[in-house]
């Protein structure tokens, strides 16, 4: 009996023994592998990165490790400050390592805005307006109009209305509400002859109001805004080349001479 309970008291220490040897073998097997080879320390992923994340707080994410130099990526980051004013363009997953080439300028991570660049030193503002005080909607990004305002006291019985082409080559940089382009019509496809309808090529109208965003100093905007709330606008198409002479504030005594 007591042979037996030595025999099993030495098989349980023996295997305690084995477990510590072996985990002490694992533990020093990347001590092993580097001994005798070049190696450096870079910078490795230890928790998920979301794309975006200052650099200054990615040290919460990484944690240096030693490999083997021939087991390091080109471009491993060494030194947290290789990144500095940089963002990581992706999200980035543990166990990876750092790498500069997966770092970017924060402004490049900013999507585009859809139209036209607007100028140094210029504000947008958008307008509601029928599609006859738009051209019939004929307008796009990047086109220049001229904005006309006309402007009428009712309250007033002794005051005229006034209208004058205020505003030249005034930049659009979006436009809003037009209709879908449709499919040119095929070469079999017979003209409408019924009266009234647009001709075959002509472009749609919008069906309600178009909102047309322009770019413009501050205090063109303020003129514009305010004729829009107490008066009228319309837009004229104008391109770079139209001539801006003759214009002048218009009434109704001087609409005949």
């Amino acid at each position: 009996m007591k042979v037996r309970i030595l025999a099993a008291v030495i098989a349980v220490v023996l295997a305690v023994v084995g477990a510590v040897a072996l985990t002490n073998y694992v533990a020093g097997a990347d001590q092993r592998a580097l001994k005798g080879a070049e190696s450096r320390q870079v910078y490795v992923v230890r928790a998920p990165i979301p794309a975006g994340t200052t650099a200054d707080e990615l040290g919460q994410f990484t944690a240096q490790q030693t490999l083997p130099a021939n087991a390091v990526a080109a471009g491993a980051v060494t030194d947290l400050s290789q990144l500095t004013g940089k963002v990581p363009s992706t999200a980035l997953v543990p166990g990876e390592q750092l790498l500069t080439s997966r770092f970017v300028d924060p402004a490049s991570l900013k999507p585009e805005k859809p139209g036209v660049k607007v100028p140094a030193g210029m504000q947008e503002v958008t307008i509601q307006l029928e599609p006859q005080r738009v051209v019939g909607g004929q307008l796009v990004p990047g086109d220049t109009v001229g904005v006309v305002f006309s402007y009428n006291v009712k309250k007033d019985p002794l005051s005229q209305a006034v209208t004058h082409l205020k505003l030249h080559k005034v930049l659009v940089t979006s436009v809003q509400g037009l209709p879908t382009p449709t499919a040119a019509p095929t070469a079999s496809a017979e003209p409408t002859t019924t009266g009234g309808g647009s001709a075959p090529n002509a472009p749609a109208v919008p069906a309600g109001a178009v909102l047309v965003t322009l770019a413009r100093t501050a205090p063109d905007v303020e003129k514009i805004v305010w004729a829009a709330e107490n008066g009228a606008i319309w837009l004229t198409k104008e391109p770079v080349t139209a001539s801006e002479t003759g214009t002048k504030e218009l009434n109704v005594d001087g609409l005949f001479k």
